[in-house]
């Protein structure tokens, strides 16, 4: 046995199909491609940034805001820093109800939070839905008591 009497096995290789020779073998005139449109041309296809018209995606990009995934049952808290609770005089109780009185809450739904910046001098009762551990000292420091409300 040579180089060349070596064969492939039967059945191994297929012959490809030759389209667009003759009606006869059913691949004739549009060869599979339909009749007009982008398919039927020559040279088409590839390009992967093209989109059929619509704006492609690379251009979107710059516009899309608030993209990705926003979790259904995300809390979003009222934030007030201890600066601001300043104007309220000694042994007032600092209510969410309160803080909406005095304009402070940006949605008066949401639950409040009160956070550490600032300095507090006067004793003040706070009661709130959460707290940070910085404002909390600062509160107690001045004399004023901290309740977390459900």
């Amino acid at each position: 046995m040579k180089l060349h009497d070596l064969i492939p096995n039967e059945g191994s290789r297929k012959k490809r199909k030759r389209k667009g020779i003759g009606i006869a073998a059913g691949q004739g005139k549009t060869a599979g491609r339909g009749t007009k449109g982008e398919g039927s041309r020559s040279g088409t296809g590839g390009n992967l940034y093209r989109q059929g018209g619509a704006l492609p995606f690379y251009r979107r990009l710059p516009f899309q805001r608030g993209e990705g995934f926003t979790p259904p049952q995300q809390v979003v808290y009222n934030e007030v820093n201890l600066e601001q609770l300043e104007r309220f005089p000694a042994g007032t109780e600092v209510t969410p109800e309160l803080l909406a009185q005095a304009g402070m809450l940006h949605k008066v739904k949401n639950p409040v939070v009160i956070l550490g910046r600032g300095e507090l001098n006067v004793a003040l009762t706070v009661k709130v839905q959460r707290i940070s551990k910085g404002a909390r000292a600062k509160i107690e420091a001045a004399g004023g008591k901290v309740e977390l409300i459900g």
